[in-house]
Protein backbone atom coordinates (compact mmCIF):
# COMPACT_ATOMS: atom_id res chain seq x y z
CA UNK A 1 0.00 0.00 0.00
CA UNK A 2 1.00 3.72 -0.10
CA UNK A 3 4.31 4.39 1.06
CA UNK A 4 6.46 2.01 -1.42
CA UNK A 5 8.89 4.43 -2.60
CA UNK A 6 10.83 2.06 -4.96
CA UNK A 7 11.46 3.96 -8.32
CA UNK A 8 9.08 6.57 -7.38
CA UNK A 9 11.05 9.48 -8.36
CA UNK A 10 11.32 7.89 -11.74
CA UNK A 11 7.92 6.97 -12.06
CA UNK A 12 7.12 10.86 -11.62
CA UNK A 13 9.86 12.04 -14.02
CA UNK A 14 8.95 14.32 -16.78
CA UNK A 15 11.83 13.23 -19.22
CA UNK A 16 10.43 9.62 -18.69
CA UNK A 17 9.88 9.10 -22.21
CA UNK A 18 13.68 10.01 -23.58
CA UNK A 19 15.53 9.28 -20.53
CA UNK A 20 18.28 7.05 -21.25
CA UNK A 21 17.77 4.87 -17.99
CA UNK A 22 14.67 3.16 -19.72
CA UNK A 23 17.02 -0.10 -20.87
CA UNK A 24 17.99 -0.21 -17.27
CA UNK A 25 16.41 -2.60 -14.96
CA UNK A 26 14.53 -0.53 -12.32
CA UNK A 27 14.58 2.48 -14.91
CA UNK A 28 11.53 4.49 -16.42
CA UNK A 29 11.44 1.45 -18.79
CA UNK A 30 11.36 -2.37 -18.22
CA UNK A 31 9.83 -3.96 -15.73
CA UNK A 32 8.72 -0.26 -13.90
CA UNK A 33 7.34 1.14 -16.87
CA UNK A 34 4.99 -2.02 -17.07
CA UNK A 35 3.74 -1.61 -13.92
CA UNK A 36 3.17 1.92 -14.16
CA UNK A 37 1.12 0.61 -17.18
CA UNK A 38 -0.80 -1.52 -15.37
CA UNK A 39 -1.57 0.52 -12.84
CA UNK A 40 -2.92 3.22 -15.29
CA UNK A 41 -4.76 0.36 -16.90
CA UNK A 42 -6.71 -0.11 -13.50
CA UNK A 43 -7.01 3.62 -12.40
CA UNK A 44 -8.68 3.91 -15.94
CA UNK A 45 -10.97 1.28 -14.86
CA UNK A 46 -11.58 2.51 -11.95
CA UNK A 47 -12.73 6.12 -13.01
CA UNK A 48 -14.83 4.58 -16.37
CA UNK A 49 -17.36 3.09 -13.15
CA UNK A 50 -17.45 6.83 -11.35
CA UNK A 51 -20.05 9.29 -13.00
CA UNK A 52 -18.38 12.26 -11.32
CA UNK A 53 -15.29 13.03 -9.74
CA UNK A 54 -15.73 16.55 -7.76
CA UNK A 55 -12.08 18.05 -6.66
CA UNK A 56 -12.81 19.82 -3.47
CA UNK A 57 -9.90 22.92 -2.72
CA UNK A 58 -8.68 25.91 -1.53
CA UNK A 59 -5.46 27.86 -2.00
CA UNK A 60 -5.74 28.19 1.98
CA UNK A 61 -6.16 26.55 5.01
CA UNK A 62 -8.52 27.50 7.51
CA UNK A 63 -11.55 27.96 5.31
CA UNK A 64 -13.85 24.59 6.10
CA UNK A 65 -12.80 23.16 2.54
CA UNK A 66 -12.73 19.58 4.84
CA UNK A 67 -16.13 19.93 6.00
CA UNK A 68 -17.86 21.55 2.90
CA UNK A 69 -16.51 18.23 1.39
CA UNK A 70 -17.91 15.98 4.39
CA UNK A 71 -21.27 17.22 4.29
CA UNK A 72 -21.44 17.31 0.45
CA UNK A 73 -21.09 14.01 0.15
CA UNK A 74 -23.23 13.20 2.97
CA UNK A 75 -25.83 15.38 1.19
CA UNK A 76 -25.63 14.16 -2.07
CA UNK A 77 -25.56 10.49 -0.39
CA UNK A 78 -28.45 11.35 1.31
CA UNK A 79 -30.05 12.27 -1.63
CA UNK A 80 -29.92 8.38 -3.21
CA UNK A 81 -26.53 9.00 -4.69
CA UNK A 82 -23.91 6.26 -4.53
CA UNK A 83 -20.80 8.57 -2.96
CA UNK A 84 -17.05 7.72 -2.37
CA UNK A 85 -14.83 10.07 -0.31
CA UNK A 86 -10.72 10.14 -1.29
CA UNK A 87 -9.43 11.98 1.55
CA UNK A 88 -5.48 13.22 -0.53
CA UNK A 89 -4.74 15.22 2.61
CA UNK A 90 -1.87 12.90 3.58
CA UNK A 91 -0.19 15.32 6.08
CA UNK A 92 -3.75 16.04 7.60
CA UNK A 93 -6.29 14.01 7.22
CA UNK A 94 -9.69 14.81 8.87
CA UNK A 95 -12.37 13.63 6.98
CA UNK A 96 -12.63 9.95 8.95
CA UNK A 97 -12.98 12.01 12.33
CA UNK A 98 -15.41 14.15 10.98
CA UNK A 99 -17.62 10.84 9.85
CA UNK A 100 -16.76 9.33 13.43
CA UNK A 101 -14.89 6.31 11.31
CA UNK A 102 -11.96 4.64 12.75
CA UNK A 103 -10.05 1.19 12.39
CA UNK A 104 -7.70 0.22 9.41
CA UNK A 105 -8.69 -0.90 5.86
CA UNK A 106 -9.29 -4.17 4.87
CA UNK A 107 -8.29 -5.62 1.55
CA UNK A 108 -9.59 -8.79 -0.50
CA UNK A 109 -8.63 -12.18 -2.25
CA UNK A 110 -7.33 -9.78 -4.59
CA UNK A 111 -5.24 -7.44 -2.39
CA UNK A 112 -8.02 -4.82 -3.06
CA UNK A 113 -8.41 -2.31 -0.66
CA UNK A 114 -12.45 -1.98 0.56
CA UNK A 115 -13.23 1.18 1.70
CA UNK A 116 -14.65 2.07 4.98
CA UNK A 117 -18.37 2.45 5.04
CA UNK A 118 -20.28 5.34 6.59
CA UNK A 119 -23.77 4.29 5.52
CA UNK A 120 -25.43 2.33 2.76
CA UNK A 121 -24.20 4.91 0.18
CA UNK A 122 -21.09 6.91 1.38
CA UNK A 123 -17.90 4.98 1.54
CA UNK A 124 -14.32 6.89 2.78
CA UNK A 125 -10.37 6.27 1.95
CA UNK A 126 -8.10 8.11 4.03
CA UNK A 127 -4.48 8.39 5.14
CA UNK A 128 -5.72 8.18 8.60
CA UNK A 129 -6.81 4.45 8.36
CA UNK A 130 -3.25 3.54 7.17
CA UNK A 131 -2.03 4.97 9.91
CA UNK A 132 -1.16 2.52 12.85
CA UNK A 133 -0.88 5.81 15.58
CA UNK A 134 -3.20 8.65 14.52
CA UNK A 135 -1.18 10.96 16.49
CA UNK A 136 2.34 10.23 14.04
CA UNK A 137 3.23 12.19 11.66
CA UNK A 138 3.51 11.68 7.52
CA UNK A 139 7.20 12.63 6.45
CA UNK A 140 6.64 12.74 2.67
CA UNK A 141 7.94 13.97 -0.67
CA UNK A 142 6.10 14.50 -3.89
CA UNK A 143 7.04 11.04 -5.13
CA UNK A 144 5.72 9.16 -2.46
CA UNK A 145 2.67 11.54 -2.60
CA UNK A 146 1.93 10.84 -6.37
CA UNK A 147 2.18 7.02 -5.38
CA UNK A 148 -0.16 6.78 -2.84
CA UNK A 149 -2.67 8.90 -4.51
CA UNK A 150 -2.67 6.87 -7.51
CA UNK A 151 -2.80 3.53 -5.20
CA UNK A 152 -5.73 5.64 -3.81
CA UNK A 153 -7.43 4.93 -7.10
CA UNK A 154 -6.21 2.10 -9.08
CA UNK A 155 -5.95 -0.33 -5.78
CA UNK A 156 -9.36 0.26 -3.83
CA UNK A 157 -12.47 -0.91 -4.69
CA UNK A 158 -14.44 1.73 -5.41
CA UNK A 159 -17.51 -0.03 -7.85
CA UNK A 160 -19.94 2.26 -9.37
CA UNK A 161 -20.41 5.60 -8.17
CA UNK A 162 -21.99 8.15 -8.69
CA UNK A 163 -19.89 10.91 -7.25
CA UNK A 164 -16.29 10.54 -5.84
CA UNK A 165 -15.64 13.62 -3.74
CA UNK A 166 -11.60 14.18 -3.42
CA UNK A 167 -10.85 16.02 -0.34
CA UNK A 168 -7.42 17.88 -0.65
CA UNK A 169 -5.08 19.60 1.44
CA UNK A 170 -4.62 23.20 1.58
CA UNK A 171 -2.30 25.30 -1.43
CA UNK A 172 -1.18 23.81 -5.17
CA UNK A 173 1.26 21.01 -4.55
CA UNK A 174 2.29 17.86 -5.54
CA UNK A 175 -0.86 16.32 -4.09
CA UNK A 176 -3.24 18.57 -6.33
CA UNK A 177 -1.45 18.27 -9.68
CA UNK A 178 -1.29 14.10 -9.21
CA UNK A 179 -5.31 14.91 -8.58
CA UNK A 180 -5.05 16.34 -11.78
CA UNK A 181 -3.08 14.40 -14.04
CA UNK A 182 -4.80 10.69 -12.47
CA UNK A 183 -8.42 12.25 -13.10
CA UNK A 184 -8.42 14.49 -16.05
CA UNK A 185 -12.38 14.87 -15.85
CA UNK A 186 -12.61 15.74 -12.14
CA UNK A 187 -14.65 18.78 -12.07
CA UNK A 188 -13.54 21.78 -9.31
CA UNK A 189 -15.51 23.36 -6.59
CA UNK A 190 -13.14 26.17 -4.64
CA UNK A 191 -14.11 27.14 -1.21
CA UNK A 192 -13.06 30.31 0.33
CA UNK A 193 -14.13 32.80 3.18
CA UNK A 194 -15.77 36.04 2.55
CA UNK A 195 -12.09 38.30 3.98
CA UNK A 196 -9.45 39.14 1.37
CA UNK A 197 -6.42 36.95 3.25
CA UNK A 198 -8.43 34.18 2.03
CA UNK A 199 -9.74 35.53 -1.61
CA UNK A 200 -6.19 36.46 -2.44
CA UNK A 201 -4.84 33.16 -2.05
CA UNK A 202 -8.19 31.25 -3.53
CA UNK A 203 -7.65 33.96 -6.71
CA UNK A 204 -3.68 31.90 -7.09
CA UNK A 205 -5.64 28.62 -6.63
CA UNK A 206 -8.42 29.77 -9.49
CA UNK A 207 -5.14 30.99 -11.88
CA UNK A 208 -3.55 27.72 -11.05
CA UNK A 209 -6.99 25.33 -12.02
CA UNK A 210 -6.63 27.96 -15.25
CA UNK A 211 -3.11 27.34 -16.03
CA UNK A 212 -3.84 23.39 -16.12
CA UNK A 213 -6.31 23.05 -18.21
CA UNK A 214 -8.96 22.23 -15.13
CA UNK A 215 -12.47 21.84 -15.16
CA UNK A 216 -13.72 24.42 -12.63
CA UNK A 217 -17.30 23.37 -11.44
CA UNK A 218 -18.04 26.66 -9.11
CA UNK A 219 -17.04 28.37 -6.02
CA UNK A 220 -18.66 28.46 -2.67
CA UNK A 221 -18.26 31.22 0.23
CA UNK A 222 -18.01 29.07 3.78
CA UNK A 223 -18.62 31.42 6.89
CA UNK A 224 -20.11 33.61 5.19
CA UNK A 225 -22.01 35.40 7.96
CA UNK A 226 -22.76 34.04 11.64
CA UNK A 227 -26.17 32.75 11.99
CA UNK A 228 -26.99 33.82 15.62
CA UNK A 229 -27.46 30.80 18.38
CA UNK A 230 -30.32 32.71 20.27
CA UNK A 231 -31.74 35.29 18.34
CA UNK A 232 -31.45 33.63 14.80
CA UNK A 233 -30.33 37.04 13.29
CA UNK A 234 -27.39 37.20 10.96
CA UNK A 235 -23.94 38.49 12.19
CA UNK A 236 -21.39 39.23 9.48
CA UNK A 237 -18.74 38.13 11.03
CA UNK A 238 -16.29 38.07 8.55
CA UNK A 239 -17.77 40.17 5.89
CA UNK A 240 -19.97 38.17 3.22
CA UNK A 241 -20.14 38.17 -0.26
CA UNK A 242 -16.19 38.57 -1.29
CA UNK A 243 -16.87 35.05 -2.61
CA UNK A 244 -19.52 35.70 -5.04
CA UNK A 245 -17.87 38.91 -6.23
CA UNK A 246 -14.90 36.67 -7.01
CA UNK A 247 -17.00 33.93 -9.00
CA UNK A 248 -18.22 36.65 -10.76
CA UNK A 249 -15.14 38.50 -11.68
CA UNK A 250 -13.17 35.12 -13.19
CA UNK A 251 -16.75 33.97 -14.99
CA UNK A 252 -16.73 31.09 -12.42
CA UNK A 253 -20.05 29.53 -10.98
CA UNK A 254 -21.34 30.26 -7.49
CA UNK A 255 -22.61 27.47 -5.85
CA UNK A 256 -23.77 29.03 -2.74
CA UNK A 257 -22.98 30.90 0.47
CA UNK A 258 -22.57 28.71 3.78
CA UNK A 259 -23.23 30.36 7.28
CA UNK A 260 -20.94 30.03 10.14
CA UNK A 261 -23.00 28.03 12.78
CA UNK A 262 -22.20 26.60 16.39
CA UNK A 263 -23.90 23.35 15.05
CA UNK A 264 -21.42 22.93 12.88
CA UNK A 265 -18.41 22.11 15.69
CA UNK A 266 -20.90 20.16 17.95
CA UNK A 267 -21.67 18.22 14.59
CA UNK A 268 -17.89 17.36 14.14
CA UNK A 269 -17.08 16.61 17.69
CA UNK A 270 -19.77 13.77 18.08
CA UNK A 271 -18.18 12.45 14.01
CA UNK A 272 -22.03 12.71 12.63
CA UNK A 273 -22.05 15.72 9.31
CA UNK A 274 -24.76 18.50 10.25
CA UNK A 275 -26.71 17.81 6.91
CA UNK A 276 -27.23 14.77 8.88
CA UNK A 277 -28.47 16.10 12.37
CA UNK A 278 -31.93 15.63 13.12
CA UNK A 279 -32.43 19.55 14.13
CA UNK A 280 -32.80 22.42 11.68
CA UNK A 281 -30.49 25.04 11.48
CA UNK A 282 -28.99 27.76 8.95
CA UNK A 283 -26.24 25.83 7.57
CA UNK A 284 -27.65 22.60 7.12
CA UNK A 285 -30.15 24.11 4.78
CA UNK A 286 -26.95 26.14 3.05
CA UNK A 287 -25.27 22.86 3.12
CA UNK A 288 -28.25 20.74 1.49
CA UNK A 289 -28.64 23.49 -0.96
CA UNK A 290 -25.04 23.23 -2.16
CA UNK A 291 -25.23 20.07 -2.59
CA UNK A 292 -28.69 20.23 -4.89
CA UNK A 293 -26.63 23.30 -6.94
CA UNK A 294 -23.68 21.28 -7.09
CA UNK A 295 -25.48 17.62 -8.46
CA UNK A 296 -27.63 19.93 -11.02
CA UNK A 297 -23.97 21.96 -11.97
CA UNK A 298 -22.30 18.47 -12.69
CA UNK A 299 -24.96 17.24 -14.71
CA UNK A 300 -24.51 20.23 -16.88
CA UNK A 301 -21.48 20.02 -16.91
CA UNK A 302 -21.71 16.17 -18.46
CA UNK A 303 -24.14 17.35 -20.62
CA UNK A 304 -21.75 20.33 -22.17
CA UNK A 305 -18.90 17.50 -22.62
CA UNK A 306 -21.66 15.01 -24.55
CA UNK A 307 -22.97 17.55 -26.59
CA UNK A 308 -19.32 19.19 -28.08
CA UNK A 309 -18.87 15.09 -29.03
CA UNK A 310 -15.34 15.50 -26.73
Amino acid sequence: MPGKEENAQCKSCSKAPSCSSATKAGGCGGAAGDQMKEQDGRIASALSKITYKLFVMSGKGGVGKSSVAVNLAAALAAKGRRVGILDVDLHGPSVPGMLGLSGSLTTNEKGEITPKAYSANLSVVSMQSLLQDPDHAVLWRGPMKTSAIRQFVSEVRWGELDYLVIDSPPGTGDEHMTVLKTIPDALCVVVTTPQEVSLADVRKAINFLQYVNANILGLVENMSGLACPHCGEEITLFKKGGGEALAKKYGIEFLGAIPLDPVTVAAADVGKPVVLMEEPSRVKDALMALARAVDRAAEESLEALASTGE
